[in-house]
């Protein structure tokens, strides 16, 4: 992006403080004047002690000028604190404001757009907080270059200038000179440094994308004992990023040391024109002064130029990755104008694609109906396409083709947070938020009372172990196992009583007894609900009013558990290896043996 496009997009989020920025804009104004009465000061102090000592007078004389001076530098400095604390002040408002309404913009953008954009390669967690912390941190650089920097240094640059062409316009033509050198050679190294702050960025995010890759699979490393092979990756990385930092480093000492060079020479060209000048008597000695302080001012934003101009660059390489992230459209959730006031729950799928962001298909002309109010079981081995039913059903993901029809009514007609308000959803791994055992089971209705956030701990079979804790519902919710963890999920389920519910394995992580326990407490909340449920549970599939058997992406048997089993295909055979797996001829035996020992002592 280039600098007037960043300035364009950050316009609308600058506008609203544009008091602000007037009354920043109106102390630069009167701070760049008074910035200039030192130069005039010296020049009329040297002038006058000169003629003082021409005319041979002392201290005596020359006592009510020493007075009179300080007066006006005091005075002049005690004003110009209150006119920088104003400039800084205002600035950092501005900053701070604009700061927290970009970050703000970035994260209602990143709330609102589909799973499939977090998918994408660029798009993983590490790399997306590293695009946001860094591009919002660059651009209020720039923000705050502007108004508490860059515009107070170059007006008093300008105002130094004119009047420096004013007092004598060879002078002025020197420091008129100078500025365009300096100015080219900061351009070209921005043009340097350009590629080599793309490349730092993506490395950037690299590391911090492997960082949080590593916390996540702290076990699996140490299972495996690839300490060494992490490290060593890291390690590498940190290799390639300090490289291109040094690069970095190299390129902007090189270019600062031209720029300061070309900043001496300008202060000797005006030192020897301004010399000949007042031996050529056409100024005074006080002039030499006057017009040197008068180039320092004018030079203040060279001196600063490499740090601002180091800075700018920056938010033009970030800013990019930023904006990325709220232009992103394309990605925003699509929803309907119809309000599913009442939703009976008839889901109709026919003839549907779909293809994952990642390019790979998951679903081949799938045809399936889901009848309100009654349990539809989607069975098939993993990668089958099961969850991606499901994912299409929650409008997390569009279909590439085909019709998706809920209660005779195409899906994508439906406002997507409405539905979603009546779908209950349950996953093999549930998201456990960071804070209390009760904010998390309230996520399910944020209304709810406690004594209801107790009810559904009930109902999930929680509460009595969470009465155990020291804290009770004031636990941590993630320092729980995975087995209770999941029961919130459920207790979520319960609290937000849906009329249409979603399981997706939603007793995997549970023990036997849990699974029992929850099985009962999921069959009552069944009842007069759409239900749809993933599971390789033979107990919680074999009752359902109908089962759908998947394959590979396709829809390939359909029917009750007695009538595909005697189909002797695809679900018969997942039938069989789970009964298997189970060992169920043993368990049978046992429990035939139990029956038998029971009669017997009945007899």
């Amino acid at each position: 992006m280039s600098l007037w496009e960043i300035i364009r997009r950050l316009y609308p989020y600058v506008l609203p403080y544009k008091r602000l920025v007037l009354s920043t804009l109106l102390l630069t104004l009167v701070g760049s004047l008074a910035a200039q009465v030192n130069p005039f000061v010296l020049r009329y102090t040297v002038d006058t002690v000169q003629g003082l000592l021409d005319a041979h007078k002392g201290l005596a004389q020359g006592l009510d000028l020493l007075i009179v001076v300080s007066a006006l530098l005091l005075g002049k400095e005690i004003v110009n604190t209150f006119i920088q604390f104003g400039q800084k002040f205002y600035g950092e408002k501005i900053r701070i404001n604009v700061s927290s309404t970009l970050s703000q913009d970035a994260i209602h953008k990143l709330l609102g757009y589909q799973l499939g954009f977090y998918s994408e390669s660029g798009n993983q967690t590490g790399k997306l907080q590293t695009r946001i912390d860094r591009g919002v941190e660059s651009l209020m650089k720039l923000v705050q270059n502007f108004f508490i920097d860059i515009l107070p240094l170059f007006a008093n640059a300008v105002v130094a200038l004119v009047i420096m062409f004013t007092a004598n316009v060879y002078v002025g033509l020197v420091a008129l000179f100078i500025l365009p050198i300096y100015f080219w050679i900061s351009y070209r190294q921005a043009d340097k440094l350009n590629g080599t702050r793309r490349a730092l960025r993506s490395l950037r995010e690299q590391k911090s994308q492997g960082l949080v890759n590593l916390i996540d699979s702290a076990v699996v490393i140490k299972s495996f004992v690839r300490e060494d092979y992490e490290e060593e990756k890291q390690n590498q990385l940190q290799q390639n990023l300090q490289e291109a930092q040094l690069q970095t480093r190299k390129t902007n000492f090189l270019y600062d040391g031209l720029k300061t060079f070309v900043e001496q020479v300008g202060v000797v060209l005006i030192i020897i024109l301004t010399a000949y000048l007042v031996l050529d008597r056409q100024i005074s000695i006080g002039a030499i002064m006057f017009h040197i302080l008068l180039f320092n001012n004018v030079s203040a934003p060279i001196r600063q130029l490499h740090r601002i101009y180091d800075e700018m660059n920056e938010a033009l390489t970030y800013s990019e990755g930023f904006f990325d992230i709220l232009d992103a459209d394309d990605a925003k959730e699509a929803t309907g104008p119809i309000q599913p006031d009442q939703v009976r729950g008839t889901f109709e799928i026919c003839n549907v694609d779909f293809t994952y962001p990642s390019g790979t298909q998951a679903l081949y002309d799938v045809c399936l109906t889901i009848e309100e109010g009654k349990t539809t079981a989607l069975v098939g081995l993993s990668g089958a396409g099961k969850s991606t039913i499901i994912n299409l059903l929650c409008k997390f993901y569009e279909p590439d083709r085909g019709k998706m029809l809920l209660d005779g009514r195409p899906l994508a007609d439906y406002d997507t947070h409405a539905l979603r308000q009546r779908i209950g959803l349950v996953l093999q791994k549930n998201h456990i938020f960071k804070g209390t055992i009760e904010e998390n089971i309230r996520y399910g209705n944020m209304h709810a009372t406690f004594e209801e956030v107790v009810e559904a701990g009930k109902q999930a079979y929680l509460h009595q172990q969470i009465m155990e804790l020291p804290k009770q519902y004031q636990s941590d919710a993630q320092q729980l196992s995975g087995g209770q963890q999941q029961r919130i999920a459920i207790a979520r389920l319960f609290l937000k009583n849906p009329p249409i519910i979603f399981l997706d394995e939603p007793t995997a992580s549970l023990d036997a007894i849990a699974t029992e326990q929850i099985k009962n407490s999921l069959d009552a909340i069944k009842q007069g609900r759409t239900v749809v449920i993933i599971s390789h549970s033979l107990a919680q599939i074999v009752d359902s009013d109908c089962i759908y058997v998947m394959k590979q992406g396709r829809m390939v048997e359909s029917g009750t558990h007695d009538e595909l089993y005697d189909m002797k295909g695809t679900y018969r055979e997942i039938f069989d290896a789970s009964a298997r797996s189970l060992n169920i001829e043993k368990i049978a035996r046992v429990m035939a043996d139990d029956g038998d020992e029971v009669m017997d002592t009945a007899g």
